[in-house]
């Protein structure tokens, strides 16, 4: 007998993800300077993309036992992966930023070393991961709201026809 777990998991990742985007958009680590937030981001992520993962495959499961509109649902699977994909490259981020400017000079791939040097660097911006914490959550909102519409249909949330209408679905 299958049963549709999806909506038990797809929770963890939403919770997780926003919760980091909160984490980066909000002053937390002005208001609170003794903690070192850097480990608890990259755990709230790590634990994001687990959720995400069972999500997902636990969505593949529910489309197959539910008839719904399939164009709905592929808007959803794509919102979906933009929202893991995003929350990834700000995992990259993190973990650029991890990365000592003294362990460079120890990489002996002479044209590695640019590369990263540029991608720390550029990791190092703050307006970069309010941007795509942004990018992130609202992709995260869209996914929600599609998902929704998918369970519920069109009439339970206000604004899922005009945004509906806006993606010509």
């Amino acid at each position: 007998m299958n049963y549709n777990l999806h909506p038990i998991f797809v929770h963890f990742p939403i919770a997780f993800f926003l919760l980091y985007s909160l984490l980066r958009l909000f002053p937390w680590p002005k208001k609170l300077p003794i903690v070192d937030w850097y480990w608890p981001r990259i755990v709230i992520l790590v634990a994001g993309l687990l959720g995400s993962w069972l999500a997902n495959v636990t969505g593949e499961v529910a489309s197959h036992l539910v008839k719904v509109d399939r164009a709905l649902v592929e808007m959803h699977e794509g919102f979906a992966s933009a929202s893991v994909n995003i929350y990834v490259v700000l995992l990259i981020m993190e973990c650029l930023i991890f990365i000592q400017p003294v362990w460079l000079e120890k990489i002996s791939l002479h044209f590695l070393k640019p590369i990263l040097v540029f991608a720390r660097r550029l990791a190092a911006e703050t307006w970069l991961f309010r941007l795509l914490a942004i990018a992130g959550a609202l992709a995260i909102a869209m996914t929600g709201l599609l998902g929704g519409a998918i369970v519920y249909g069109i009439s339970a949330d206000p604004l899922a026809a005009p945004i509906l209408k806006l993606l010509n679905l």
